[in-house]
């Protein structure tokens, strides 16, 4: 192949560049124009006038060009740390510079297009005039003479037209930037002539590669050669290269996407094929080679084109899907929401995401093993997040459902609805998110200084809903009747027991002791919030969870409680480039102090007890990582959720109905209960992460352990109404248990619950029990075993009101002396003394003898 090389200076060219615009003018549009003046009236004279007043220079500028997402990942095929994972693009373009682009691409665009390219100075002459002679025999403006300068021209002005912000600017704009008019030949003629002043030959001849279109939304001889031959620019062959530069007069008829343009192609191509041997391009045997490769199935080796989240990679389209959504924040694309959408559709820009395919793919693996994605006995969902402690860096994404955001949809199995983020973001309304919502009343509670070890009621009973302040939407009326799982009454718990054992009873009792409205705002002030964008509710149901949220924003909550309190917007880019190659700074980590480090360390205990041998425990991969979280269900299992952090990665996973209320408890998949898909799906989630992120321990719980909690005063042996007093004024509630069975005078105090000595919040609730004197305590009839004969006990025991009082013998050794003192003594009794029981209940008293 011999390459045809810009010569420095020729007659045309050097002639040209002495003359005027004016002259040239004139020349040019005597011979372009004139079938218009005779049939318009426009004297010659007057159109170099009309040629001095068009503009003069064009920009070549940035072409719309395709986005590229990447993600890290370790795995074969990575490239410095990352995997390639979506196109994103208005028009499928990649720039590329000179030296990329095969010479039989560069040759065959020069033959095709414009042979006297290296020798014209924008505006090829020879070529007017022929043109010119064409359109009087025709009688008006049949186009034809444009260089490759002039053609650059016009794509520069149809792709401003296609960039306009209506439909009705788009075509209105590009009817006028082909329009079969000879004003539009003569603004061409100007504008190439000053692209020729300001720009090399090799850059005109490269941006105009760079901007030609090649049919099927593909624009560019890069992604033309990807789409249609697999295949890079620079490694084009001749048939290659000829074929594509055979499409771009009529891409419609000749574009490789169809089969039924192969024909078209071909001729063409061997047109151009033909030109390039005269020229000198190619030898006669090239130039045979090529013509005999048939433009056929065996030729053609298409690509699909990978355009969207549709086409992003299997582990990546949620994730794809919301960076998109979040274009609009990314203040690295431009000043406002408007330039950064503008920007972001021109393209060319490389995005260095923050997913981490090491875990993302196995996250979403677990979500296809456990959560059946085409279930048709409901509509099931499930989704899993990750998000990085300390920096809101979104590691992993995904969904049960595959993603499909086209028109016609992909039937059952598919979704566009990324239920892992909210409406705005993913056209989730979210999901209630159940006991996992109890981290925020922990929270106040531990904010508010009560502590961990402070004892609640936890009982399942009615409460009347005055109780329950609410700055923001209070009071209520009515009454709230609640239960917990199992249908457990555990009586007064510490919180550290109740949040292991997601007690409802106990943080209902906790609630009473807050602020509704301080529950809500703790948890907006963790980043949590309605998917529907809705102010969190704050009634009492919303203490066990009934807000409907999003797994990114629990994710969110907890990564803060893992880091000391340090709460981080979610962010999705690290770094970025720009189209003219230069570095980007990515999102900005916004991070701030949501809680104190105390609040967070006493939470992160409590939340510690879930996981190792509370309700999260079968979440727990076992791996020596330790790991806090909290489990959630919803009433009847409708919804279910995990969430869990390690000091290094917070994640949260919910399986749930996506639509409906089918209970998950008669749903049974891969060997669980559906109500348990969620274990299984976290625990290997976490056993990933662990194994690449780790994580270390999780500090102390500080003062927060006990509060400002008080003990339990021992009041029993005192009237009720002493007890009373005394309760009530060390802040505590006094509730009447009734009587009950007891050895203390009846009518007296004999128990209480939180029982004496408890550390108990002030405000709780202590229930005091009297005693009905029923029970009696078991005396000492034994003493030294030589005391009381069988007779005497039995007095002792009858008068304290025993009844059923028996005795038995036992034989002293054979060489007991005659006036051995334990003869006729009692020498045990059962039950033992001080032992507290009924009067009728059995006694035995044992009497040593000689004989039996």
């Amino acid at each position: 192949m011999s390459a045809q090389k810009p010569p420095r200076s020729s007659a045309a060219s050097g002639a040209l560049g002495l003359l005027s615009l004016s002259v040239i003018a004139g020349l040019l549009v005597t011979v372009m124009v004139t079938p218009a003046v005779a049939l318009t009236g426009i004297t010659a004279s007057s159109t170099i006038g009309i040629f001095d007043s068009l503009p003069e220079y064009i920009e070549i500028g940035q072409q719309p060009e395709r986005n590229t997402l990447y993600a890290q990942y370790t795995g074969e095929g990575n490239v410095g740390g990352y995997k390639e994972i979506a196109r994103i693009y208005k028009q499928n373009r990649q720039e590329v510079p000179y030296d990329q682009i095969s010479q039989y691409a560069l040759d065959a665009a020069v033959a095709g297009e414009d042979e006297r390219f290296f020798t014209h100075g924008g505006v090829d002459v020879q070529s007017v005039i022929r043109t010119a002679l064409d359109n009087i025999t025709a009688g008006g403006i049949e186009g034809g003479s444009s260089t490759l300068s002039m053609q650059l021209v016009k794509q520069i002005y149809v792709q401003e037209a296609l960039e306009k912000p209506t439909e009705e600017e788009r075509q209105a704009a590009y009817d006028e930037a082909t329009a079969p008019e000879f004003d539009r030949k003569l603004k061409e003629m100007k504008l190439a002539i000053g692209l020729e002043k300001k720009y090399t030959k090799k850059e005109i001849l490269t941006a105009y590669l760079n901007i030609a279109f090649f049919g099927d939304n593909t624009y560019g001889i890069q992604a033309a050669a990807q789409r249609y031959f697999s295949v890079d620019a620079k490694d084009l062959t001749l048939p290659q290269a000829a074929s594509l530069i055979a499409i771009v007069q009529f891409p419609g008829s000749r574009a490789l996407d169809t089969p039924d343009n192969y024909a078209d192609n071909e001729a063409r191509r061997d047109v151009i094929l033909g030109s390039m041997q005269r020229l000198g391009m190619i030898t006669a045997d090239e130039y045979q080679a090529a013509f005999d490769t048939l433009v056929d199935d065996n030729f053609v080796k298409p690509s699909e084109a990978s355009n969207g989240c549709i086409a992003a990679d299997r582990y990546a389209k949620w994730f794809c899907d919301y960076v998109v959504k979040n274009v609009k924040n990314f203040e690295f694309l431009g000043a406002d929401e408007n330039e950064r959408q503008e920007n972001w559709d021109r393209g060319g820009y490389q995005l260095y995401t923050t997913l981490d395919l090491d875990i993302a793919v196995n996250a979403q693996d677990r979500l296809w093993d456990y959560v059946n994605y085409n279930e048709t006995a409901m509509n099931l969902g499930g989704a899993s997040t990750s998000v990085e402690v300390g920096t809101g860096r979104v590691l992993s994404m995904a969904e049960n459902k595959v993603y499909d955001n086209t028109l016609e949809g992909g039937g059952p199995g598919t979704s566009a609805v990324n239920y892992n983020v909210n409406e705005e973001y993913g056209s989730s309304t979210g999901f209630p998110g159940g006991s996992t919502y109890k981290l925020f009343t922990l929270l106040a509670w531990l904010d508010a200084g009560k502590g961990l070890y402070d004892r609640v009621s936890g009982n399942a009973r009615t409460e009347n809903m005055a109780k329950f302040q609410d700055s923001c939407n209070g009071p209520y009326g009515g009454n709230y009747e609640f239960k917990n799982d199992g249908g457990q009454s555990p009586g007064a718990v510490d919180v550290v027991s109740a949040t292991a054992g997601s007690i409802n009873g106990a943080f209902i009792s906790m609630a009473i002791q807050l602020d509704q409205c301080k529950i809500a705002q703790m948890a907006a002030n963790l980043g949590v919030e309605r998917a529907d964008g809705e102010p969190l509710t704050t009634q009492p149901s919303a203490i066990l969870g009934t807000n409907e949220i999003t797994p990114l924003g629990m994710a969110g909550a907890y990564a803060t409680v893992a880091a000391g309190g340090k709460y981080c917007k979610p962010i999705v880019v690290d770094r970025a480039i720009g189209p003219d190659g230069k570095d980007l700074p990515g999102q900005t980590q916004e991070c701030r102090q949501a809680i104190s480090p105390d609040v967070a360390s006493a939470a992160a205990y409590a939340l510690r007890a879930v996981m190792t041998g509370g309700t999260g425990s079968a979440s727990n991969p076992g791996d020596g990582v330790p790991v806090i979280g909290k489990t959630g269900t919803t009433n009847t299992a409708e919804h279910t959720w995990i969430v869990t952090s390690t000091t290094r990665v917070a994640t949260a996973v919910w399986v749930g109905n996506s639509i409906g209320q089918d209970p998950l408890y008669n749903y049974e998949w891969a060997g669980y209960v559906g109500n348990q898909l969620r274990h299984p799906v976290m625990a290997s989630t976490l056993a990933v992460i662990d194994a690449k992120y780790g994580g270390g321990e999780f500090p102390p719980p500080g003062p927060l352990a006990k509060g400002s909690s008080l003990a339990v005063p021992d009041v029993r042996g005192q009237t009720p109404e002493a007890a009373k007093a005394l309760l009530e004024g060390l802040g505590f509630g006094y509730a009447d248990g009734g009587a009950i069975d007891s050895e203390i005078e009846a009518g007296k105090v004999s128990a209480t619950d939180p029982p004496p000595g408890s550390s108990s919040a002030p405000s709780i609730v202590i229930t005091v029990y009297t005693s009905n004197g029923k029970l009696k305590t078991m005396p000492d009839v034994v003493a030294d075993g030589k005391s009381y004969s069988f007779g005497e006990a039995q007095g002792v025991l009858a008068g304290l009101g025993f009844t059923s009082i028996n005795e038995r013998c036992q034989k002293l050794p054979n060489n007991t002396q005659p006036d051995d003192p334990r003869i006729g003594k009692v020498g045990s009794q059962n039950p033992s003394a001080g032992t507290v029981m009924k009067p009728n209940d059995n006694i035995t008293l044992t009497v040593q003898k000689t004989s039996c």
